[in-house]
């Protein structure tokens, strides 16, 4: 998953970025509003965790103005105002979720999981399929009860695959995922982690399709 952080003060920023790399999330950092628009009119975003107090324009604006242009990439807003009316601007501007700072990276993490798994339409934080089990508070897999080793890399292209299935995601999609690991990553190279994938999945019955043309797909769980 990709996570743009909207953040001007650079120790806060560095600090969220490093916390949430060790998760295995690929994250990058915008020090304005203006700056973020660019990140987001150009690469594709997971999820964005937004500073109200950033320089020029706020960080409600920018949300604002996301929802304006019909963008539904979710927002956590992360800042030192506590009161509640400034809780309902924000909310009311189009956030997702909010909390106050000094936070702790467990609950942004926490918090975060919980409006990816909205925004997939996924109720549990553990995504299961046939045998297969993700759970994404632990970061740990298992197959037919057995656990298995995932690369980051690996775990990255499974969740999304799992948190789209029954739908194909794009090639595209996977390389901007990953791009925040590897900047040189090509088609051919997603092609490598999900051939290594399958071998993985191989004694259980989870099958990764191939959409030509397009990019992958896991199908939906049997009943």
């Amino acid at each position: 998953m990709r996570i743009l952080i909207v953040e001007d003060d650079a120790l806060v920023a560095d600090g969220l970025k490093q916390g949430l790399q060790q998760l295995g999330y690929t994250v990058d950092v915008a020090t304005s509003a203006e700056e973020a628009d660019a990140f987001v009119a150009g690469e594709s975003f997971d999820l964005a965790l937004v500073d109200i107090g950033l320089p020029g324009v706020d960080g409600l604006e920018f949300i604002r103005r996301l929802r304006e242009r019909g963008n539904r990439l979710p927002a956590l807003v992360l800042t030192a105002r506590e009161s509640m009316e400034d809780t309902v601007r924000g909310l009311d501007a189009g956030a997702d979720d909010y909390i106050t700072k000094p936070y702790r990276l467990p609950e942004v993490a926490a918090r975060m999981r919980a409006l990816l798994r909205r925004a997939h339409a996924v109720s549990d934080a553990c995504l299961r399929h046939n045998g297969l089990a993700l759970d994404t508070r632990t970061r740990a897999a298992t197959l037919d009860g057995e656990p298995i080793e995932l690369t980051n890399r690996e775990w990255a292209i499974l969740e999304m695959l799992l948190m789209a299935s029954p739908a194909v995601v794009s090639k595209d999609k996977l390389v901007q995922s990953l791009a925040g690991w590897d900047k040189d990553i090509t088609p051919n190279a997603i092609e490598v982690h999900v051939s290594r994938l399958r071998g993985k999945l191989a004694p259980g019955a989870i099958v990764i399709r191939t959409v030509r043309g397009i990019g992958y797909r896991v199908d939906a769980p049997a009943d």
